[in-house]
């Protein structure tokens, strides 16, 4: 049932982004819809609420990469731009973790899964990532796993 509650929520902030004519906000969840949409049409199913916090992450990485292109292109109108846009995506993640609490998290799935070093990554992260998603940011937990198993 969450899966519809975030649907719902984007969906209403749209409407509500037509009536006060607030058109940076009403494009860019135009813009998150029809992602969203594209993913379920891949999977050919419903996303659950942690698929579409996954599409969400996805667009904040893609303004993030833009905003550092265009700063080194000096373009600052298309920065200014970028920044609107990725101030309404992050409205609709979850407080992203410290990477304190990632390390937590990465320690608990270690020992829960017996891994002994970089040969069990593969499970720690198989394990590890859905928890956090949308919630962290993939290469840092990463890098966090990385330590912990090269210890």
């Amino acid at each position: 049932m969450a899966q519809a509650d975030l649907r719902n929520k984007i969906t209403d902030d749209l409407k509500q982004a037509m009536r006060s004519g607030d058109t940076v906000k009403r494009d860019t969840l135009r813009m998150l819809i029809a992602s969203i949409n594209n993913a379920e049409i891949a999977k050919q199913a419903d996303l659950e609420e942690s698929d579409i916090l996954g599409v969400i992450s996805k667009e904040v990485k893609k303004h993030l990469e833009s905003i550092e292109a265009f700063k080194k292109g000096n373009r600052e109108d298309l920065v200014k731009k970028e920044e609107a846009e990725l101030a309404v995506l992050e409205a609709y993640l979850p407080q992203q973790m410290t990477r304190e609490e990632v390390i937590a998290a990465a320690k608990e799935v270690i020992t829960s899964v017996g891994a002994q070093g970089m040969g069990d990554k593969g499970k720690v992260m198989k394990e590890l990532m859905p928890k956090l998603k949308g919630r962290a940011d993939g290469k840092e937990i990463n890098e966090v796993v990385t330590e912990l198993l090269g210890r």
